[in-house]
């Protein structure tokens, strides 16, 4: 019987493991969907002019369109979590 013990635990070690890897993997994906979703829609929307650099109002435009999308990130993370 202890060697059933032993063989469970190590599967569910290897399990955790597993899901271990699995959540980083979707941490990240979410994490390079979400970039790419601000830089396309903050590009189209604040950049009118595509140049060598960016002028004052752009680089203002992008900044308060990248902080709308984090706090709106936050705000629908912390609805969907509370509903659990």
């Amino acid at each position: 019987m202890d060697s059933f013990s032993s063989a469970s635990s190590g599967s569910s070690s290897s399990t955790n493991d597993i899901m271990d890897q699995v959540k980083t993997q979707l941490t990240q994906a979410y994490a390079e969907q979400f970039l790419e979703t601000v830089r396309d829609k903050c590009f189209d929307k604040c950049i009118t002019k595509p140049g060598s650099s960016l002028s004052g109002s752009e680089g203002s435009c992008i900044s308060r369109c990248v902080d709308r999308y984090i706090e709106a990130t936050g705000i629908i993370s912390k609805a969907l979590f509370s509903q659990r």
